[in-house]
């Protein structure tokens, strides 16, 4: 793998060159940078972009590192990305600071940056495709306490704190709690990297030091199945569970009864979202500083209606 020096050294020697000309549809060509492939979300934000692409004619690719704690690789790749000029740019930041360096010589270089999911702490993007995070945590929240009683001890499994969306989870469902519940303790936030596997041993880590824990929050798919892994493991009963994001596993562990509720996003609205708003920045349109793709909370009382079934992606 060539290092970030020479992967940055020939996108910039690229831009050296000019910027892209100006082309045909098919000619337009707009990588998208995720934070993975992991979960069965990222499989179907890159269905709605491959849709998007199909219906405005230009050419993709989506791509993302092994796994969500991978920085430098994401920074590799988008270097590399952006060493091939292309007309724009999707880009899912896993560290909200990290990139920006990057993301401003593109923008130097004429080619707009669409940020989605997870955005950067910079107006560099055209706009954000994204769930309003802050707020989906906090229905997380109130749906907790309405289900504990307003009153016990609850934990937060996230899946890390540096991305936008880690910290936007995280964050909303803590203030929620602390402005309206005062009867609800949060005893422990831990952080499992988004991977099913080190959350289930962080979130058995957390049972074990409170037996008395009514309830946990797991923040994206792989931290929410990991807390059901571990209920599951150490046959724990007496926890609410709230997910986000809706994968199979979370699924069918809310028509089990495994999983009280979860918070859906909208995955494939998106990455359609994204390629739409690319395709409209190199046509020098406005575009808002947030595209909200929307947010439902679904449980076995509604997990089949239409309007949920639309966003689940298992």
């Amino acid at each position: 793998m060539l290092s970030r020096r020479l992967l940055i050294g020939a996108f910039t020697a690229t831009l050296a060159l000019g910027s892209a000309p100006a082309a045909m549809a098919q000619d337009i060509y707009i990588p998208l940078i995720s934070k993975g492939f992991q979960h069965q979300f990222w499989q179907a934000v890159k269905s709605g972009a491959d849709q998007a692409a199909a219906e405005f004619g230009v050419r993709i690719t989506f791509e993302g590192p092994d796994n969500e704690t991978m920085v430098d690789r994401q920074i590799d790749m988008l270097a590399a990305a952006l060493a091939n000029n292309p007309s724009a740019i999707g880009f899912a930041a896993l560290d909200s600071q990290a990139a920006i360096p990057l993301l401003q010589q593109a923008a130097d270089a004429g080619i707009p940056v669409i940020a989605f999911d997870s955005g950067v702490e910079s107006d560099i993007p055209a706009t954000t495709a994204t769930t309003d995070n802050v707020a989906a945590a906090a229905l997380a929240a109130d749906k907790m306490a309405e289900l504990i009683g307003g009153a016990g001890k609850v934990a937060v499994v996230a899946h890390d704190q540096t991305s936008r969306t880690g910290i936007d989870r995280r964050d909303g469902f803590l203030n929620q709690i602390e402005a309206n519940y005062p009867d609800i303790e949060v005893v422990s936030v831990q952080y499992g990297a988004g991977d099913q596997l080190q959350s289930t041993e962080v979130a058995k880590a957390i049972l074990t030091a409170n037996p008395d824990l009514v309830g946990m929050f797991g923040t994206n798919e792989g931290s929410a199945i990991g807390i059901v892994n571990a209920i599951r493991e150490m046959a724990t009963e007496g926890v609410t569970i709230i997910g986000y994001d809706s994968g199979k596993a979370q699924t069918d562990a809310i028509r089990e009864g495994l999983m009280a509720g979860a918070i859906t996003q909208n995955p494939v609205g998106i990455g359609y979202e994204t390629v739409k708003a690319a395709v409209a920045a190199m046509n020098g349109e406005e575009l808002p500083a947030i595209i909200d793709t929307g947010f439902y909370y679904y449980d076995q009382s509604n997990i089949d209606d239409a309007e949920i079934q639309a966003v689940l992606y298992d």
